[in-house]
């Protein structure tokens, strides 16, 4: 069997993309795990390339969201540590492969280019005992932007997030992941989901203290940057802009 971690984002798109012509689409599956918030355009894109490869589109799901999981673990989500990605993504995928496949017998692939290559080492140890491969590091001309041509030349519109200026598809826009120029992005692409977030972040704040998805360096000192304090510094900004 042949499972590509299937996030939605161009880079598992074009995994999948390499893997049916390599190996058919027989015993192909797409595997996602759900962190409920991803934006509707992902969500599109999911289920018209599934269709378009002719495979079946697994949906895994712990049923949380995000800000749930950081209420449950006590621990605020940030770009260093985010508990969200293992008990959203990992556990939920992991889950899946235990009940339905043989690690003797299934190779997993990560949609990562040749940029990530790094990362290779640790996610194989990760998802031990399977095996698993990354086609994309094998071509390291291959660009994003390259990536998203080969989808819309295929009619699939990739998610709104790529033309909307985010490097990633997922979470919506609100990836704890993400330092302060996504965020920046988020505040002017999305005011809405920041503003969702911010709220959900100082209630946060309210029961744990001075803790923060973002931080920030000043005088030597690495201190919690919250989303109202970085909203509140880009509207001050705008209105000192000469006119």
């Amino acid at each position: 069997m042949h499972v590509v971690q299937y996030s939605g984002g161009i880079g598992s798109w074009c995994t999948a993309q390499r893997v049916a012509a390599q190996h058919g689409i027989g015993d192909l599956v797409l595997l996602f795990a759900d962190t409920r918030i991803e934006e509707p355009s992902l969500y599109e894109f999911l289920s018209a390339s599934a269709d378009q490869l002719g495979v079946p589109l697994i949906r895994g799901a712990d049923g949380r969201t995000p800000f749930e999981v950081y209420w449950d673990s006590r621990f605020l989500g940030n770009a260093r540590i985010a508990p969200c990605s293992k008990i959203l993504k990992q556990v939920p995928a992991r889950r899946w492969l235990e009940a339905n496949s043989d690690p003797d017998t299934t190779t997993l692939y990560v949609g990562i280019d040749a940029t990530e290559a790094r990362r290779v080492p640790g996610i194989r140890r990760g998802w031990a005992p399977w095996q698993v491969e990354f086609p994309l590091t094998e071509e390291p001309g291959l660009t994003k932007d390259a990536m998203l041509a080969e989808a819309r030349e295929l009619g699939l519109p990739p998610p709104a997030a790529y033309q909307e200026g985010f490097s990633h598809a997922n979470r919506g826009g609100c990836c704890v992941r993400g330092g302060q120029a996504h965020w920046l992005r988020l505040i002017e692409q999305h005011p809405d989901r920041y503003a969702d977030y911010e709220h959900k972040e100082k209630q946060f704040r309210a029961e744990f203290g001075d803790v923060a998805i973002l931080k920030e360096q000043r005088n030597r000192l690495v201190r919690p940057l919250p989303l109202a304090e970085l909203r509140r510094r880009t509207d001050a900004a705008a209105r000192d802009m000469p006119a």
